[in-house]
C-alpha cells in the first residue's frame, strides 16, 4: 500500500530533525521521543519510519528499533515540490471523477497532460496505485478501476455502512484492540483539537475512513473488514469532492472520539447505537445533493 499523505509528511519531517540536529550515524531513533518532538502517534511514525528504510535513511537496529544511516550531509535534499504535487494528485483525481481522463492512459500521456515531471509521475502513480484506482496494465500503460462516481451509488453506500458496522460492533468474535482503538482516537482527538482546519481532503479521508477500518477490523469478520476497505477504495475520489466543511467535520470527529471511548469502557451496545447514529447523520449530510462542502 502507498504510504498516506500524513505518513509522507512526518517521513520528511523526520529527515528535518535529524538534519537539524547533526545526528550521528548509528543513533536509535525512539519513536516516543519522536511523536512527542513532532506532535503526532507513535502510528505514523513508526510508518514514517518504514518509508526512510527503505529509501536507506534508516536501518533496523540490532535489537529492534531504527538507527540513523546517513549523516546530515548525506540526507536526501527537502523535496519542495511536495505541496506542488498534492494538487496535481486532486487534480487528475477531479478529472477522473468528471470523466476528463479514459480508463486507459500511459505515462507519457499524463506527465504531458499535466506538465509532470519524472519524480512527480513517479510519487503520483505509486499512490493511486496503493490506494486502489488505478493498475498497470500488462506490457503497457495503466488502467483506471472502477469508482463511485454517482450520487445514487454513494448514497447506496452509506446504506451498505449503517448495516454492517454498527453489526460489526456486535459481533460474537469482536476483540477490542485497545492499542488501535486508542491510536485512531488520539488522531481524531487531534482533529477535535484544531488539526481539522489544516489537514487537506485527502487527508482527512484517509484519518477517518481509518477510523472506521479500525473498529471493523475488531470483529475479526473478515466478510465484514474487506468489505468495509473496499467500499472506501470505492468512494475515495468523490469523498474528496463531497467532504464536510471544517465547522461540521469536527462534529463527526467529536463523535468518533465517543464512539472510541465507549469501545474503550467495554460499552459495545451503546458504541454501536452511536456508530449507528453517526452514519445516519453523516449520510444526511454528504450524500444527498447539496451535502458537502469542497474547501
Amino acid at each position: 500500500m502507498a504510504p498516506t499523505p500524513l505518513t509522507r509528511q512526518t517521513a520528511a519531517r523526520i529527515v528535518d530533525y535529524i538534519r537539524e540536529r547533526q545526528v550521528p550515524t548509528g543513533t536509535k531513533l525512539v519513536e516516543r521521543t519522536l511523536a512527542e518532538h513532532l506532535r503526532v502517534s507513535r502510528s505514523p511514525v513508526r510508518s514514517a519510519l518504514r518509508l526512510l528504510a527503505d529509501d536507506g535513511v534508516v536501518g533496523v537496529a540490532d535489537r529492534g528499533g531504527y538507527v540513523v544511516l546517513r549523516t546530515a550531509e548525506e540526507l536526501p535534499a527537502a523535496e519542495t515540490d511536495v505541496d506542488d504535487t498534492e494538487q496535481l494528485y486532486l487534480r487528475i483525481a477531479a478529472d477522473r471523477l468528471d470523466g476528463k481522463l479514459p480508463d486507459r492512459v500511459t505515462e507519457n500521456g499524463l506527465a504531458r497532460d499535466y506538465d509532470l515531471t519524472p519524480a512527480q509521475l513517479s510519487r503520483i502513480l505509486h499512490r493511486i496505485s496503493g490506494e486502489g484506482w488505478i493498475e498497470r496494465r500488462p506490457g503497457y500503460g495503466w488502467e483506471f478501476q472502477p469508482m463511485l462516481t454517482t450520487l445514487r451509488a454513494y448514497q447506496d453506500s452509506y446504506r451498505f455502512r449503517l448495516v454492517i458496522e454498527p453489526a460489526a460492533i456486535l459481533e460474537p468474535t469482536f476483540e477490542l484492540d485497545r492499542e488501535a482503538i486508542e491510536e485512531v482516537r488520539a488522531q481524531q482527538q487531534r482533529l477535535v483539537g484544531g488539526d481539522i482546519w489544516t489537514v487537506g481532503n485527502a487527508e482527512l479521508f484517509d484519518l477517518n475512513s481509518g477510523f472506521h477500518e479500525a473498529i471493523a477490523e475488531c470483529s475479526r469478520n473478515t466478510f465484514f473488514i474487506d468489505t468495509l476497505k473496499r467500499i472506501d477504495r470505492l468512494r475515495r475520489l468523490i469523498e474528496y469532492r463531497r467532504s464536510l466543511a471544517r465547522d461540521r467535520a469536527i462534529i463527526r470527529c467529536r463523535e468518533h472520539v465517543e464512539i472510541a471511548d465507549l469501545l474503550l469502557a467495554d460499552r459495545r451496545d451503546e458504541a454501536s447505537e452511536a456508530m449507528r447514529r453517526h452514519l445516519t447523520t453523516v449520510s444526511a449530510e454528504k450524500a444527498n445533493p447539496t451535502g458537502g462542502t469542497r474547501q
